[in-house]
């Protein structure tokens, strides 16, 4: 079956003031896990979901995404006449051919709903995906937005990746209150954003993955600001479910947090595990060098 998801929208404006001074001058989005920032990771997702069009929400000092991207002929030409074909084909392998990147700024910080709504003249009346690169989740089946795209188009409704989460972390993230289930798949009766742990309905929280129905921009124009005074994505599909089924789906993978410190910390670790040519060897670094410490610390307080 040919996918009814052809485009994927990546909101990638904001400061990342959790790791400054890093995102001074780099996008959080450009931080490397091993070795490939957090944005490569989240666009191979979506082109192995079937995705032909990325397009990134940006702002004036996202460049370096762009850059990314692009193609870079000095460094080609260098690598070529070096005979490098290993790195040359990584390098030209960032974007496959038949896959366009579109950028369009977000004039001002005004938050994920208005983020999306940015994207909408070029995603139109089209179904489409919504990703953020913060929340890196591997998997060793088919990519998240995969399973969700799948689900999609037999469904045919929007649909928002979930997981269950501390019930003392619900202000943290947009909360769903579930209807009814069929395995991983939960219709939703509301949705709430950053909920107390104590008004929370479910811990059920959205993590990063979204497809939605193109009625979701009629909503994000008239809904008045949400939480933190910015449009929020949450409030917008709390209201598209007055119109239409929408969908909780709990999706098989390991999410990393990598908007936070030590998140991103243990995906670094864990995809250094997962990698062909560093994990035999950095593995046996992890069990010399801290295998040692923690002998030695569990010896200190026991004595």
């Amino acid at each position: 079956m040919t996918s009814k998801i052809r485009k994927a929208v990546f909101p990638v404006a904001g400061l990342g003031t959790r790791f400054l001074p890093a995102t001074k001058a780099n996008p959080k989005e450009m931080l490397t896990v091993v070795d490939k920032p957090l944005i490569q990771y989240a666009a191979e997702e979506a082109v192995n979901a079937g995705i032909k069009e990325l397009i990134f929400v940006t702002s004036s000092s996202k460049r370096a995404i762009e850059d990314h991207f692009d193609k870079n002929y000095e460094l080609e030409a260098e690598l070529e006449r070096k005979g490098k074909t290993e790195l040359l084909d990584i390098v030209r392998s960032v974007v496959p051919a038949d896959v366009s990147c579109i950028y369009v700024r977000q004039p001002e910080a005004l938050g994920l709903g208005h983020a999306v709504l940015c994207a909408a003249p070029i995603v139109g009346d089209e179904p489409f995906a919504v990703i953020l690169a913060d929340d890196l989740i591997y998997t060793s089946k088919n990519c998240v937005l995969g399973q969700m795209v799948s689900v999609y188009n037999d469904r045919e409704c929007s649909i928002l990746g979930v997981e269950e989460v501390p019930a003392d972390e619900t202000d943290r993230y947009g909360i769903v209150d579930p209807e009814e289930s069929d395995g991983r798949i939960t219709k939703l009766k509301s949705i709430v954003e950053k909920p107390r742990p104590e008004d929370a309905r479910s811990n059920l929280a959205v993590v990063g993955r979204y497809v939605l129905n193109p009625r979701i921009f009629e909503h994000l124009v008239n809904i008045p600001r949400g939480a933190g005074g910015e449009i929020q994505l949450t409030d917008a599909i709390e209201r598209l479910l007055q119109d239409e089924a929408v969908l909780a789906y709990r999706f098989e993978g390991k999410r990393y947090d990598c908007g936070s410190k030590l998140g991103y910390l243990q995906a670094t670790i864990e995809y250094a595990l997962l990698h062909p040519d560093l994990r035999e060897e950095f593995l046996e670094y992890l069990v010399t060098e801290f295998g040692q410490r923690a002998k030695k610390f569990l010896r200190a307080i026991n004595d």
